[in-house]
């Protein structure tokens, strides 16, 4: 199964006062910052991620990879799926634009994973239970908004 048909895990969004194209710019620069951080690019290792380094074309375009994820969509001003998989789990983050408003767009991050047997299960309460994934990615998202306007 593709991580991006797993099941649905959650999904969080935010309004940013910037129209699609700078809100697209931003959410490359930004994702391509924070997942090739030293930090990052351990943890993927540490965990065996499929994708551990930076690689493919820049900007980011399908087939591009930074640790812990490969670009599997890429349509500039509307979606950009990341996927990715390690021995815990696979999973998939998908980020959605749409418009709200003059000048303003939404920004939304949905996740879906699978997190198969004994490990996969104590990955996710680790993960889920601590609040680290919901921080996370509303951490992504702030930082996206704050690279291309104003959360508004």
């Amino acid at each position: 199964m593709r991580p991006s048909h797993a099941p649905y895990l959650d999904e969080h969004a935010i309004f940013i006062t910037a129209d699609r194209d700078d809100v697209w710019r931003a959410m490359l620069e930004t994702v391509e910052r924070t997942f090739s951080r030293p930090h990052a690019a351990g943890y993927a290792r540490l965990v065996r991620c499929a994708d551990r380094a930076a690689s493919g074309p820049r900007p980011l375009a399908v087939g591009s990879a930074v640790p812990g994820f490969l670009v599997t969509a890429a349509d500039p001003g509307i979606e950009l799926a990341l996927e990715g998989r390690h021995r815990f789990s696979s999973y998939a983050l998908i980020f959605r634009m749409e418009p709200a408003g003059t000048g303003r767009t939404r920004l939304r991050a949905e996740t879906r994973a699978v997190f198969p047997g004994v490990a996969g299960g104590a990955y996710r309460l680790l993960l889920l239970g601590t609040g680290g994934h919901v921080a996370g990615v509303r951490s992504l998202l702030r930082a996206i908004a704050a690279r291309s306007g104003t959360p508004a």
